[in-house]
């Protein structure tokens, strides 16, 4: 079983995916269980909160979109269920059905190292060269400005 740590790693992971990568990784696995939905894909709000200097005290920044999905794993061997949740920020169906759904999936001993190796590292893989292209991009309109201090 996963630590939470893990868990809170994996679903971040899946809910800050582009969607269409995260289609097109999904759709290349073979037989994959069926699920049925004990909360369908709903979007909703959530106050999304901030702090003072990054660690003063906390304040309400605003109101956030979000989308919500909850599945079951159609299991017919196991008689316990496996439920996974999705969260995502926006308004995508889609995206927090599948959200949920590999949160399924890595929780099923069966399938977490195929989801892990073939559709989280991918997911992370593209989430650090997203962030090094946003990081040199920045850097290429960084401004230097030399402050001389004239003497008396």
């Amino acid at each position: 079983m996963a630590s939470i740590t893990q868990r809170q790693a994996w679903m971040k992971t899946v809910a800050k995916a582009e969607l269409k990568q995260l289609e097109a990784l999904v759709s290349k696995l073979d037989t994959l269980p069926s699920y049925s939905f004990l909360r369908s894909p709903e979007i909703g709000l959530t106050m999304v909160q901030g702090s003072t200097g990054g660690t003063g005290s906390p304040f309400n920044l605003g109101d956030m979109t979000i989308t919500r999905c909850v599945v079951k794993l159609e299991s017919p061997t196991k008689s316990e269920s496996i439920v996974g949740f999705g969260f995502v920020g926006g308004r995508s169906h889609r995206h927090a059905e599948l959200a949920a759904f590999c949160d399924a999936l890595l929780q099923s001993p069966e399938w977490h190292d195929q989801i892990q190796a073939e559709v989280i590292q991918p997911l992370q893989t593209a989430s650090l060269q997203r962030q090094e292209l946003r990081k040199r991009q920045t850097a290429a309109t960084k401004v230097n400005f030399l402050t001389m201090v004239r003497g008396e």
